[in-house]
């Protein structure tokens, strides 16, 4: 236990670490880009003592770090400060928009881990099988479609075509659970596409190799069933790697909704971070990126803790 509590304690300061300098990239990649949220709100015809006065009242005249500090200080005391271009508290205009963001993605996620894991285990199964090859092939060919194209495409089948389910992915507070998951099913297969192939694959090789040890072969010797040698044997030795593969792919779920949230029209964090770069809204754009930042170390952290819960030899190097 003390060994686990210290290897979390390491990695949250990494996490920390990790943040903290994403932020300060961001934050200078934000002030390298042309123009300001000043220019952005007053237009391009704005004479340079408006937009200078307006600098003034956002703070904008202040010298880039004491911005930066500002801003890391207030953050650190869970203030994250205003939006330049509507001067709205950010946590009103970001704590709705995370909500959707995570329900697209534990939607998503809801549909892909199953099935990738099922089809991953089928096909270790039964590999070089007409079933392994059919599904390696579709496996192949969504991974490379890119994901705007493959948005396009099921609102053309699906929404255009057939008119089954909405292009635009209009939600809001007031909706029920059912009608919200009608609304976001597009953009949802959209991500389980993205990420069913690459959960399956990986989850097919875990079990593959370990289908060829020694231990599963005695345990085939002994009369063991082949339901049992998966279940009993060869699935506990393979969690490990299929949680960082789950893991890393429920980190491209939340991370990854940029583009399908800006081509559907979805209120999430990615289209808000985008709408924000095109205004130069540095702070909102440093929250959004944080949110996405820190999803990214807490999922890398719980799949570290449960594989090493389900595999303890992991904490002992070789």
């Amino acid at each position: 236990m003390k060994t686990i509590l210290m290897l979390i304690a390491k990695r949250a300061a990494l996490g920390v670490a990790t943040l903290l300098v994403v932020s300060l990239i961001l934050f200078l990649g934000v002030e390298l880009l042309p123009g300001d949220v000043a220019q952005a709100i007053l237009g391009q015809d704005a004479s340079p003592d408006n937009v200078a006065n307006l600098r003034r009242e956002l703070g904008l005249d202040l010298p880039p770090a004491q911005r930066y500090l500002d801003w890391l200080g207030g953050v650190l005391h869970g203030d994250f400060g205003r939006s330049l271009a509507t001067g709205r508290e950010i946590s009103s205009l970001i704590g709705p928009r995370i909500l959707n963001t995570l329900f697209l993605a534990g939607f998503a996620a809801a549909i892909a881990v199953p099935l990738a894991l099922g089809l991953g285990v089928l096909a270790a199964v039964y590999r070089n099988s007409v079933f392994d090859r059919v599904v390696n092939i579709g496996a192949l060919g969504s991974i490379s479609i890119p994901e705007f194209f493959l948005c396009y495409v099921l609102i053309l089948w699906l929404s255009v075509n057939l008119g089954i389910f909405p292009s635009i992915s209009n939600i809001s507070a007031d909706l029920s659970l059912a009608e919200r998951a009608f609304r976001t099913v597009l953009p949802a297969l959209a991500l389980t596409i993205g990420v069913l192939a690459y959960m399956m694959r990986m989850t097919r090789a875990a079990i593959t190799n370990l289908l060829a040890r020694p231990y599963i072969q005695m345990a085939r010797l002994k009369g063991a069933s082949p339901g049992s040698v998966i279940v009993r044997h060869a699935l506990p030795n393979a969690f490990a790697p299929i949680i960082n593969v789950v893991a890393l792919s429920l980190a491209h779920l939340v991370v990854g909704v940029v583009v399908v949230e800006v081509i559907f029209v979805y209120p999430g964090v990615g289209q808000l971070l985008v709408d924000s770069v095109a205004r130069r809204d540095v702070t909102v754009v440093q929250s959004c990126s944080l949110f996405f930042a820190l999803t990214y170390v807490l999922l890398n952290l719980i799949a570290d803790i449960l594989a090493i819960a389900t595999n303890p030899r992991l904490l002992h190097p070789r």
